[in-house]
C-alpha cells in the first residue's frame, strides 16, 4: 500500500500532502493525458498518463541516450526545457495535442515551469 508510507522529513511530507490533492482533481484519458513530472536535485522526468487505463503514453528523462547529448552542460532550467519540448514531440506524434498538467506537488516555479512551456512549444 503505497499511501500507507510513513513520511518523516516535512518537506517530503508536505509535498505528498499536495500531491494527494493534486490527484483528486487531475485525471487523464487517451485523449487528453495527464502530463506528470518529477524533478530530482539532479535531474528531470516528465511522462503522458492514461488513467483510465493505466497506460504511460510517452516518457522523457535527460538521461536517456539520444536527449544526454543535447543537455550537456546546459543549465538545469535549459534542460527541463528541452526534456518539455521532446515530450510535446512525442504526445504530436501520437496526434494528441492537450493534455492536463500534474506538477506532481511540486511549486510551479523554475524546472516544473520550463518543462511546461516547452511541451508547449
Amino acid at each position: 500500500m503505497a499511501g500507507h508510507v510513513k513520511i518523516t522529513n516535512p518537506k517530503e511530507r508536505m509535498r505528498a500532502r499536495r500531491k494527494a490533492s493534486i490527484r483528486l482533481r487531475v485525471s487523464g484519458t487517451a485523449a487528453r493525458p495527464r502530463l506528470t513530472v518529477f524533478r530530482s536535485a539532479k535531474y528531470v522526468y516528465a511522462q503522458a498518463v492514461d488513467d483510465v487505463t493505466g497506460r504511460v503514453l510517452a516518457s522523457v528523462s535527460e538521461l536517456q541516450a539520444d536527449l544526454k547529448t543535447q543537455v550537456a552542460g546546459k543549465p538545469k532550467k535549459e534542460r527541463a526545457r528541452i526534456v518539455g519540448k521532446t515530450v510535446g514531440q512525442k504526445l504530436l506524434a501520437q496526434k494528441i495535442d492537450t493534455v492536463v498538467f500534474d506538477r506532481n506537488g511540486f511549486i510551479y516555479h523554475g524546472r516544473v515551469k520550463e518543462i511546461a512551456d516547452g511541451a508547449r512549444e
